[in-house]
């Protein structure tokens, strides 16, 4: 197999949580322009639908589910609706998330719980919903988006996230447990932990902190959501065959 054989996802399909924007909408877009189909699900529609359009007319076959991954439902929902119109689901990328930054002896239990069901449990119910079809077919790929601040104690000192960082790290972890449970099964798991990339989610901490960001990653810059595709085209593809349970660290060596 030639190195463009490797990366070709012709007759593949993806299924990205959290698609309509920032890191799902990136990571959609490098799956969609290496040949993939591509479902992307979120929880607000006004989101959705402006990515898929856009997709769909560069000549993409996109569509859209809206949907919760923190509830059991709706992620069965979307997994029995994306199998209805494509057949397969064969990389599934957990990108849905959220944050909230608070000072810990503040933060109340509804933030707290709002933050870890859908940075683990969404992981878990939607991994376990695909995973269940992966396994008939022995094959797929999964690819969770963690983050740095899993990594190192919170990705910042400007911001108190202990909500998130603790769920990053499972995130992390549960990447290294599935791994090991599911890759006889035909079924790798990695993850990817970004740095600081201009998000909807992150922007508002980045230009407040920008001048100390840059200073502390190797490269002097916060990164562009576009050197996101790569690493994850990487991940999906059949050149990362025989990688499994790793976090790949995409922060400009700000974490070194």
């Amino acid at each position: 197999m030639n190195v463009k054989e490797m990366f070709d996802l012709n007759g593949k399909v993806a299924l990205v949580t959290g698609g309509g924007r920032g890191i799902g909408q990136i990571v959609a877009e490098a799956l969609l322009e290496a040949g993939a189909k591509v479902a992307i699900t979120g929880r607000r529609p006004e989101y959705l639908q402006p990515t898929e359009a856009a997709f769909r007319d560069k000549g993409y076959d996109c569509t859209t589910v809206v949907a919760d991954v923190s509830r059991a439902g709706d992620v069965d929902r979307t997994v029995n609706e994306v199998l209805e119109r494509y057949g397969q689901v064969d990389i599934l990328v957990n990108n849905a998330g959220q944050t909230w930054g608070q000072n810990t002896e503040d933060m109340s239990l509804a933030r707290w719980e709002q933050v870890l069901n859908t940075n683990l449990t969404g992981i878990f119910l939607m991994s376990q919903a695909v995973g269940r079809h992966m396994i008939e077919r022995k094959q797929g790929r999964i690819i969770n988006i963690a983050s740095v601040a899993g990594l190192r104690a919170g990705a910042t000192e400007a911001v108190n996230m202990l909500g998130y960082s603790t769920s990053k790290g499972g995130v992390i972890t549960m990447t290294m447990a599935l791994a090991r449970e599911w890759g006889p099964k035909g079924i790798s798991v990695n993850a990817i932990a970004p740095g600081w990339f201009p998000t909807r989610m992150a922007s508002g901490v980045i230009e407040a902190n920008r001048e100390q960001f840059e200073a502390q990653a190797a490269l002097k810059r916060v990164g562009n959501l576009e050197e996101l595709k790569g690493v994850a085209l990487f991940l999906a593809s059949s050149a990362s065959s025989y990688i499994t349970g790793q976090t790949i660290v995409v922060d400009g060596g700000m974490s070194l």
